[in-house]
């Protein structure tokens, strides 16, 4: 893919023919839920648990330890890719860094039931839209790179969108861990 001239104006913005340019883009914005004008970050959640409701019974525990493996490292650079091609550091059409980090809350708590994972649900989008704590100190971690003057500036961003919701999942995971435990 060619490079994007910071001079070009920006950003640009997420439509259906924007993510079919891409595979990369279609992940990032996760299949169409990142298109969502309202709340993208908890329709991106929304399609994460279906999917995972889905493929629950399907994939061993080993496949989905490796599935969620692999979508965290390739999530990494689909996400900085689309960022790059929208020129926004953290697009909140980008959804990806959900359903990664969603998958990972689900597979960690299972088995349970709707409510359990309804709770988690919830929790996650507590966790990743207020960002108390340490997830706020993971998203603000790359927002002040400069992708004029730092090369890398793509790379960390894509891993800054990863991030916050990683730590968005292990605060929700601690919780229910305390809850489990009490």
């Amino acid at each position: 893919m060619p490079d994007i001239d910071p001079r070009l104006p920006g950003p640009v913005a997420p439509t259906t023919h924007f993510m079919m340019a891409h595979p990369a883009h279609v992940m990032a914005l996760g299949f169409g839920s990142g298109l969502s004008p309202v709340a993208p970050g908890t329709m991106g959640t929304l399609w994460a648990w279906l999917v995972f409701v889905l493929l629950e019974n399907r994939l061993t525990e080993l496949q989905w330890g490796s599935l969620i493996a692999v979508s965290i490292v390739v999530g990494w650079w689909v996400c900085a890719q689309t960022a790059r091609r929208m020129r926004v550091l953290d697009p909140s059409s980008i959804v990806w860094d959900e359903i990664a980090a969603f998958w990972l809350v689900l597979w960690l708590i299972s088995p349970t039931g709707l409510w359990e994972q309804l709770a988690a649900f919830a929790l996650f989008r507590f966790f990743d839209a207020v960002k108390p704590g340490p997830v706020a100190w993971a998203d603000q971690l790359y927002h002040g790179i400069d992708p004029a003057t730092d090369r890398f500036a793509w790379t960390k961003a894509g891993w800054g969108i990863m991030l916050d919701d990683l730590v968005a999942a292990f605060c929700t995971l601690l919780v229910i861990a305390l809850w489990r435990a009490s």
